[in-house]
Formats: C-alpha cells, structure tokens, sequence
C-alpha cells in the first residue's frame, strides 16, 4: 500500500467511531473474533486499547499480525486498521 492510499485512508478513517474497545483482559480470543467480524463487514476499522503505551504497541502488533490487516495510523489509545475484503 502506497502513501496515497494511507492518506485517503487515513481522511476516511475520520469520521469512524472506535468499533472495538479493548479492556482489562487485553486481546482474547472472543475479541479477535470480533475483529475478524468488523474487518469482514467494514474493511476500515477503529480499534481503541485501554492500556498502557508499552502494551498498546503489542497489543496492536499482535492484531495486525494474527489479522494480516494493514496498519494505518495510531493516536493515542485508539488504532486504525484496514484489510481489504476479497467478497466485495
């Protein structure tokens, strides 16, 4: 993915509300799951990570991993997360 794309990503990104939140119990599997869902149905998510700033970076590198979505952008505790779907 090109720096264009991310940019037009990122500017769609905008106006997107967090569709995960991740608590307490970190990355489980139930919430794996779900982003597996929300990366089906919407392709370009928001993911927020209640944790520290240590632990966010993992955790968000953990999901994009076992997802094999794209990166976006992260600010603050909240990431953006893209994986294109092959149905649509």
């Amino acid at each position: 993915m090109n720096s264009a794309d991310k940019k037009r990503l990122r500017a769609e990104a905008h106006s997107l509300k967090p569709v995960i939140m991740i608590g307490q119990s970190g990355l489980t599997a139930a919430v794996l799951a779900e982003i597996e869902l929300a990366l089906n149905s919407h392709e370009l998510i928001k993911i927020r990570i209640r944790a520290e700033r240590d632990n966010r970076k993992q955790i968000g590198e953990k999901i994009i991993s076992d997802t094999g979505a794209e990166f976006i952008q992260a600010i603050g505790q909240i990431i953006v997360i893209y994986r294109p779907n092959p149905n649509k």
